[in-house]
């Protein structure tokens, strides 16, 4: 039964990755926005999405007076290293075991780094866009990582792609233009390449 349940997981999610991939680019509008399909065109600029409450953290009640002897034990305790056992401050169990990345993750995470070139390319460039391919890329983390660490992981790929950039070019150069359309083939192809292989579970 629990195979059942996470094959059928595995089918959603390659299914939500591949939709949300087939959506990204399509082949005749690379060029213009290849997010048409995904957001039906005229895509007016980023979605506006509310901030995730941040974790509560626990407040300790106000420290009590306390005899000598316990100070000492409070003491040597505070001076262990944190993780050892007999601590308090032992870092926290992770919520919940994340399970093996999906077969595509290769492909999505280079298309999130090439989403962040593009991000910070595209603007430089005059096209004036910089925004709204942050907000494709929010759709896409939206659609195939909605939480967790895999999330993380492909931000930090997509911030990548876009500081690489921005420490290496400064004005709009020809070989900037170059790259861009460069970027545009390779995220047409990584789109494809996802659809055709995983869109059909």
């Amino acid at each position: 039964m629990r195979a059942l349940k996470t094959a059928r997981a595995r089918r959603t999610t390659a299914a939500l990755a591949a939709a949300a991939a087939a959506a990204l680019f399509s082949a005749e509008a690379a060029a213009q926005d290849p997010f048409d399909f995904l957001f039906g065109g005229g895509f007016d600029g980023p979605r506006r999405y509310r901030r995730a409450p941040e974790p509560r953290r626990s407040e300790r009640p106000p420290p009590r007076k306390r005899d000598g002897a316990a100070q000492t034990q409070t003491k040597r305790q505070d001076q262990q290293a944190p993780g050892a056992p007999g601590t308090t401050g032992a870092p926290a169990a992770p919520s919940g075991p994340e399970g093996p990345p999906p077969p595509y993750d290769p492909q999505i995470t280079r298309l999130s780094e090439v989403l962040g070139a593009l991000a910070f390319l595209r603007d430089l460039c005059g096209s004036g866009d910089g925004e709204e391919w942050r907000g494709k890329m929010s759709a896409l983390l939206d659609a195939d990582a909605p939480s967790g660490a895999r999330r993380q992981r492909l931000m930090a790929s997509f911030n990548h792609g876009f500081r690489g950039y921005e420490l290496t070019y400064r004005a709009c150069t020809p070989n900037a233009k170059a790259v861009i359309s460069r970027y545009l083939a390779e995220a047409s192809r990584l789109t494809r390449d996802i659809t055709y292989r995983y869109g059909n579970p």
